[in-house]
């Protein structure tokens, strides 16, 4: 491999690209549009595009595609070749400053949700200046957004960047109040954790239910899981570590800040972390880290499995989101700082933090809320889908000190009284980390731990960030009129902790009793999908959408009824994959192996031998191969009934209540015959030949 420093961004059209290859004035005028968000004139669009061109075709790039994030979750390219006609039957390579600037893909098979018609096919997708454009697989990507042709926002991008206005507006207002006029904008971070796991690409294709549904639908527990803790952080084998430096040497040249690479808790499971970066670049270049995880992966004869609980019995994968707020000036609005006016302000922020997710812990769960996630949040190994955050024991004490009026430890003797008295200062790390909570405080930052692995981060953060963009845009609208703001400033973020600290919790978040201490205090415990999209067409969540232009209540209600029917769609088609495994593997594994029991018992009648053996295990393997197609046919009848069911909010319920419970009974059945028919007999790889089938 090459020096790192030297293929850093090597396949990136990004500033320094730009600065070279652009006349001065048009570089000047683009990173205004980036930095500033100016609009981009036709003029310089067209001076990019073209000098775009000639760097991608230096390279070897024929094609281009508007690279966007359709709402399956996914990314989208159609690729276009820079050929245009010449004379005399020749091509000239061409790319426009409108190519660059807009494009036109058909939009009437991505989901809509209801805004488009299937007949209605134009979709418009559009540059977004600030994500620098890459190369991948040959071709020139221009990261997009995607929009319908009556405006409606038909991707996950969009919103995130109307969200990103929307707290970067916000908090503007605030942060002119404390006096910070040359701050011009806000922008939130993100640092997103990306769980995984690899195994055998021989093994993966003898499991039918790997292959259709990114999990193993059947699986009886291994010997050995993840008891002796030895896995994690252990030492990498050497497999994974070539296809770990393979992986880092591709997301490197994408201009993608891969950090941290280690063995995570379960067997075959690894983590890759990133270094913080402006979250609509940090959500491109986490749908880029996966795809690449897959292609290299391939490329060593592995399967990277990105779902949320590929193996029952072990620990799922997540993604954590560390998300923090930065000003253009280079201030972390969520560091506590030093002086007595900037910890007046870092405790507002940490407020609207605070407000934003108690008053809206029914969007935070909902914006991580999947099939596959619902096998992982509350399984002991992730934070439970009750939302909550964790401050650490010496915040927390602090603000108890705020509201109380009371001397903080041994620092100060004087009341706690904002921009009066200082803030002691405090490490950042004096508290122990609590991997139990679904929101963090980390230092500088927090720590949104609920996200599945598979997902989009593009959704957490829209509504984080539009909560959080709320919360400070009431806060502005109080002491903006404020006649004495030290005072009025001060009684807010004691109003603030009263009526919010409910949301706090710094103990155990997978003991039994905080599920009972959170609902005596009010909180939200949606333990499913269904359960938890009942809540997104509240009149209050339309209500924050359309203040800060994020959604429509048209956009919004779409997404929810795409989330609710991808529900539906995902258990169905584990339901059809068990149905089939069960009928073409399992029962005839069963009926094979009872024969032989049963001619077993026949011989050894015959010759006055011990058949107590066999006997007893012709009766439990007939009991069970009876027990599985018994619950076959209830699965069976439980999938048609569904079918029935056309309303999609009822649908989803429907599957959940009846056709997951189901899966859940032929399971058991069919992993309790496991235990009875030997390996050879057994027509799929078990759990122990996945979980290590990586040497």
């Amino acid at each position: 491999m090459d020096s790192v420093t030297s293929i850093f961004g090597e396949n990136v059209f990004n500033e320094t690209v730009m600065k070279a290859r652009l006349p001065k004035e048009t570089f000047k005028q683009l990173m205004k549009t980036i930095d500033d968000g100016e609009k981009l004139s036709p003029t310089v669009a067209n001076v990019v595009a073209n000098a775009m061109k000639d760097w991608a075709i230096e390279k070897g790039v024929t094609h281009f595609t508007h690279w966007f994030q359709p709402l399956t979750g996914t990314t989208a390219e159609k690729h276009d070749s820079f050929i245009t006609p010449s004379s005399e039957g020749k091509v000239i390579m061409e790319f426009s400053g409108k190519e660059l600037v807009q494009g036109e893909p058909d939009a009437s098979s991505f989901p809509s949700g209801g805004i488009r018609a299937t007949f209605e096919a134009r979709g418009y997708t559009a540059w977004d200046p600030t994500s620098y454009a890459f190369i991948k697989d040959g071709v020139l990507c221009i990261p997009t957004a995607f929009c319908s042709y009556t405006g409606e926002a038909l991707d996950k991008k969009t919103p995130l960047l109307r969200s990103m206005e929307a707290i970067s507006k916000q908090a503007v207002r605030v942060l002119h109040l404390f006096g910070n006029n040359e701050v011009t904008s806000v922008k939130t971070t993100v640092g997103p954790e990306q769980e995984y796991f690899l195994v055998d690409k021989a093994a993966w294709e003898k499991r039918e239910d790997l292959i259709f549904c990114g999990r193993t639908l059947f699986g009886a527990k291994s010997p050995k899981g993840q008891e002796l803790e030895d896995h994690y952080f252990g030492m990498i084998k050497p497999r994974v570590q070539a296809f770990m430096k393979d992986l880092n040497e591709e997301l490197w040249k994408l201009g993608i800040l891969a950090k941290t690479e280690h063995n995570e808790v379960a067997p075959a499971q690894h983590e890759l972390a990133p270094i913080f970066t402006t979250t609509n670049i940090a959500c491109d270049h986490n749908q880029l880290t996966m795809e690449m995880m897959k292609k290299v992966a391939a490329k060593h004869g592995m399967v990277c499995l990105l779902h949320e609980k590929p193996f029952a019995g072990v620990n799922g994968s997540g993604k954590h989101n560390n998300w923090s707020i930065s000003t253009n000036t280079g201030k972390n609005l969520l560091d506590p700082g030093a002086t007595p006016q900037s910890n007046a302000q870092f405790l507002l922020f940490l407020c609207a933090v605070i407000k934003a997710v108690d008053e809206y812990q029914d969007l935070l769960r909902i914006s991580v809320a999947s099939a596959g996630n619902d096998h992982r949040l509350g399984a002991n190994e992730a934070p439970p889908a009750i939302v909550s955050m964790f401050l650490g024991d010496e915040l927390s004490e602090i603000l108890d000190c705020l509201e109380e009026g009371k001397p903080y430890g041994s620092h100060e003797k004087e009341k706690m009284q904002i921009g009066v008295t200082v803030l002691p200062d405090f490490n950042k790390d004096t508290t122990d980390r609590n991997r139990t909570s679904p929101f963090a405080f980390t230092g500088n930052k927090f720590e949104f731990r609920m996200l599945g692995s598979s997902e989009s981060i593009s959704c957490a953060n829209v509504f984080l960030n539009t909560a959080v963009a709320e919360e400070l845009s009431q806060f502005a609208d109080l002491l903006e009129h404020s006649a004495n703001f030290k005072s009025d400033l001060h009684d807010l973020i004691l109003k603030t902790i009263k009526e919010h600290k409910r949301i706090i919790f710094n103990g155990n978040g997978y003991d039994d009793s905080w599920v009972k201490e959170a609902e005596k205090r009010g909180l939200l415990n949606l333990k499913s999908t269904p359960e938890a999209l009942q809540h997104t067409l509240d009149e209050k969540n339309i209500a924050l959408f359309e203040k800060h232009g994020v959604y429509s209540k048209v956009e919004l209600t779409s997404r929810n009824e795409i989330h609710y029917e991808n529900y539906s769609k995902v258990i169905n088609i584990e339901a059809l994959t068990m149905l089939d495994m069960a009928k073409k593997l399992y029962l005839p594994a069963g009926a094979k192996y009872a024969k032989f029991l049963a001619d077993s018992v026949s011989v050894k009648k015959t010759l006055g031998a011990d058949d107590s053996y066999e006997a007893d295990s012709l009766k439990k393997v007939s009991a069970l191969t009876a027990k599985i197609y018994e619950q076959v046919q209830a699965l069976e009848k439980a999938v048609d009934g569904a079918a029935k069911v056309s309303d999609a909010e009822e649908n989803a319920l429907y599957y959940r209540r009846e056709v997951f419970s189901a899966m859940g009974k032929l399971r058991e059945a069919v992993d309790e015959l496991e235990g009875f028919i030997p390996a050879s007999d057994w027509p799929v790889p078990s759990y122990g030949e996945l979980l290590f089938s990586v040497k």
